[in-house]
């Protein structure tokens, strides 16, 4: 893309007039931070169709406009929507960037190739799960923690459903780490950008929705052996005989506590519980 001058993020927050804690809106302000993102996609990445999900003052779309081909925005502010469609006239009247005005849970996406956003804190694992089945590349931006519990590996003290739901889908990294000075109005915590670059998992399931209710359930008793969470779980993983699952199973696997089961041992044991269970 052709070089030119970054828009300030400062003055385009001024010029939007936006920016409240109390709508979910933290604007992301320091150049470095902002300038690096799009540096984070897979070098491999089909830049053709970029999605950004809350688009706020503009500030990383000017970037997404200088990295990929066509950028299309959605924001849930009417105000703020109208506001990147003027402040962005010239990429709109060349059908590089479009604005959709709606809610990212709500909204159909277009065909994009990769989705680069600074996430409403408040949904954003909503749309994270909207986006994960896509197999699309991913730079998302998320509370600290939530970004170090999708990282997380087995036995690590983060390690949990979100964890091993996001690892269904993708490798994720934590690439880097975002002090709430980068945003105006400050959050209260520090956020975090996450890479999930989409694969296919190392193991085989019977069926994606039972595997992925299995283990929410599972997690939901984390403080239990997985011999008594299976069995006091099947309300929510949809057993009609979890005893036949304990019984089936491997002792040493079912001694174990949900944090410290591998999603490949998660998966064996849903496709046992998926042939003797009677889901």
């Amino acid at each position: 893309m052709t070089e030119r001058k970054r828009r300030d993020p400062d003055a385009l927050i001024g010029r939007a007039k936006r920016g409240s804690p109390d709508a979910d809106q933290h604007f992301l302000v320091d150049d470095r931070v902002l300038d690096r993102i799009p540096t984070y996609l897979p070098a491999d990445a089909d830049r053709s169709h970029v999605l950004e999900i809350g688009g706020g003052a503009g500030a990383l779309t000017d970037r997404l406009l200088a990295a990929g081909d066509r950028v299309t925005v959605v924001e849930r502010d009417p105000d703020l929507a109208a506001f990147l469609r003027e402040e962005f006239a010239e990429a709109v009247t060349a059908d590089r960037l479009t604005v959709v005005t709606g809610d990212g849970l709500e909204v159909e996406f277009p065909e994009f190739t990769v989705c680069v956003s600074n996430l409403p804190y408040g949904v954003s694992s909503e749309i994270a799960f909207r986006l994960l089945p896509t197999s699309r590349p991913l730079v998302l931006m998320f509370q600290r923690e939530f970004a170090e519990r999708m990282a997380a590996d087995a036995s690590d003290d983060e390690y949990g459903r979100l964890s091993v739901t996001a690892g269904h889908y993708a490798g994720v990294d934590l690439v880097e780490t975002v002090p709430k000075e980068a945003f105006d109005p400050r959050p209260r915590v520090e956020s975090a950008l996450v890479r999930c670059t989409p694969r296919e998992p190392a193991y085989t399931v019977p069926d994606e929705s039972f595997f992925l209710d299995f283990v929410t359930a599972c997690f939901t008793q984390r403080r239990k052996t997985m011999r008594n969470a299976v069995r006091n779980t099947a309300h929510i993983s949809g057993l009609d005989d979890p005893d036949a699952v304990v019984d089936a199973a491997d002792e040493e696997l079912m001694s174990k506590r949900a944090g410290n089961v591998t999603p490949a041992e998660f998966a064996e044991l849903a496709a046992l519980a998926w042939e003797v269970g009677e889901p």
